[in-house]
């Protein structure tokens, strides 16, 4: 009896371990980014770029040279990942560039995973800490989460974590929100279909084209 509790409680404490070291979703990213290391080996990307960073949205943005014409910009999104991925990933996908400027799109996934405003504001703070610390002056730009038809009923919690992020960003250094909740609004206050494909959760190229506008000043001198 003893030695099948023993048992018990030691593969319990191993799961935990595991659970501490890496985030549940984060060993189905694995495969994105030994692609981008895989290609960066290929063709070293340039140092002092911009790194395009998050979830799908990001991931998805394929203009996303054409969008910022004179910058140099690298889309290292991957998936359909949580701040917490982006936290553990960092130093693989973002602080190897020594970019001058970030920006992360992150934060819609947690909140249907199910996170709170508050849990996804200390995941973000947790990546603000970790890209700081190896990167003290990179300039950091976090892209709002914006409604969705697909995820319409999930607005208030969003704009929740849109307006904490946003009061962590107004004080600090070098940081910015941008916001996209009101461009992607119709004049009946919700989702323009427009601006989504047809899953109603992703950007169309129209909704890419408003974020570059939005941003573009953000990563200007």
């Amino acid at each position: 009896m003893f030695p099948r509790i023993a048992r018990t409680l030691l593969a319990a404490i191993a799961l935990c371990a595991v659970a501490r070291a890496e985030p549940p979703e984060t060993n189905r990213f694995e495969r994105e980014i030994v692609a981008y290391e895989a290609a960066d080996k290929t063709a070293p990307p340039p140092q002092g770029a911009i790194i395009f960073t998050g979830a799908s949205g990001i991931r998805r943005w394929n203009t996303l040279s054409q969008d910022f014409p004179g910058l140099t910009v690298i889309n290292r999104g991957f998936g359909g990942s949580q701040i917490s991925d982006s936290v553990f990933f960092a130093e693989r996908i973002v602080i190897p560039y020594h970019p001058k400027a970030v920006v992360i799109q992150a934060g819609g996934n947690d909140i249907n995973a199910g996170k709170t405003p508050e849990q996804v504001l200390a995941d973000f703070q947790a990546w603000v800490t970790k890209v700081r610390a190896a990167l003290p002056e990179v300039r950091l730009v976090y892209l709002g989460q914006g409604p969705s038809p697909a995820r319409w009923a999930q607005r208030e919690k969003q704009q929740q974590a849109n307006q904490l992020i946003r009061d962590y960003i107004a004080k600090q250094k070098n940081m910015f929100f941008v916001d996209i909740w009101n461009a992607c609004l119709g004049s009946d206050g919700e989702p323009r279909p427009e601006l989504f494909v047809a899953d109603k959760l992703h950007p169309s190229p129209e909704q890419y084209q408003i974020r570059a506008k939005l941003i573009r000043p953000t990563l200007e001198p």
